[in-house]
């Protein structure tokens, strides 16, 4: 959406708080918001960030705007984000002002040398968060809704799955919730680290959208990543989580189960009908569901088990986490 797509009220209500009408405007493409995301010119010279949506065409997208809302204006200063400056609200729509981060996107396929950049962030990012300087909800709670695609799968059908996943469906059912003790931890994680939502400089790392922060282990904000990393012409993710020192030091048995429930996420949101407004969503996930198979695959080695050697070989092995 352009600025001037937005309604009179919400713009009037903008250039009110900023003191200064808006002069140009830079429209800033990607993601899955269906609403405005630009660079804003003001007339006295200073550009800053706004991103804004309505309750149409995808009445969830508000409510995530409100979500970032608090958590951008509680983030300790010292955070890799963007400062945030304040927020508006009118008839259902919710606009955020950021201050304006000079850099870009990650280019794609990935370059080494940036991804390079974006893991060594991430551990600063870790770092920096822990302990949580936001009283957030655990991770286990955050995604609890989102994390049960393999048991939903296995209790309402499972047509339109691959092979692999069809084959091994009642393990990876039964593995999948113990991704919640799993993924606990001491550390604030952003939650939906993506290109998209990586902005480099000359001097720093960026993470913007941070709607989706919660309290977790250390090594979640890298799982999450990873899946799309490869899909995007990065390295395999194994071979990337392999250069964390905080995966390493990890429970070997916790990463996998939290792949499993985020293989069975992707797996099962790919199956769905596009959310208003957000038509690429679906494969974009369905992409990232291949790669997280093949990851939880290559961790369990599920399809080198003979059946009769799976409940010891496997789902045994993860019954005391």
């Amino acid at each position: 959406m352009a600025w001037e797509g937005l309604p009179g009220e919400v713009r009037a209500a903008i250039e009110q708080r900023l003191g200064a009408p808006v002069v140009g405007t830079v429209t800033r493409p990607g993601g899955f918001s269906p609403g405005l995301a630009a660079t804003l010119e003001l007339e006295d010279g200073r550009r800053v960030f706004a991103k804004a949506v309505g309750p149409e065409p995808n009445p969830e997208s508000p409510e995530l705007h409100r979500q970032e809302i608090a958590i951008a204006a509680a983030l300790p200063p010292e955070t890799p984000a963007p400062r945030f400056f304040f927020s508006v609200e009118h008839d259902g729509w919710v606009a955020l002002v950021f201050e304006d981060v000079d850099g870009h996107e990650p280019q794609l396929p990935w370059r080494g040398d940036e991804l390079a950049r974006v893991l060594d962030a991430l551990t600063d990012l870790a770092e920096a968060l822990t302990p949580p300087p936001l009283d957030l909800p655990p991770a286990g709670e955050a995604y609890d809704e989102l994390l049960h695609g393999w048991r939903t799968l296995s209790a309402e059908g499972a047509s339109g799955i691959d092979p692999w996943a069809a084959e091994h469906l009642d393990e990876l059912a039964e593995l999948e919730p113990r991704w919640g003790d799993a993924a606990a931890g001491g550390t604030l994680v952003h939650g939906d680290v993506r290109a998209d939502n990586i902005l480099l400089t000359a001097e720093r790392v960026v993470f913007v959208d941070w709607p989706h922060a919660c309290v977790g282990a250390a090594w979640l904000d890298l799982l999450l990543l990873l899946p799309s990393v490869a899909m995007q012409g990065g390295p395999p993710p194994e071979e990337l989580l392999k250069r964390s020192a905080s995966a390493r030091a990890a429970n070997p048995d916790h990463i996998t189960a939290f792949i499993a429930a985020l293989a069975g996420y992707f797996t099962f949101q790919s199956l769905l009908p596009p959310p208003p407004g957000l038509p690429t969503l679906r494969r974009f996930q369905g992409a990232q569901g291949d790669i997280a198979r093949r990851w939880l695959d290559e961790r369990t080695g599920l399809s080198k088990l003979p059946p009769a050697s799976r409940p010891d070989g496997f789902v045994q092995r993860f019954r005391g986490m």
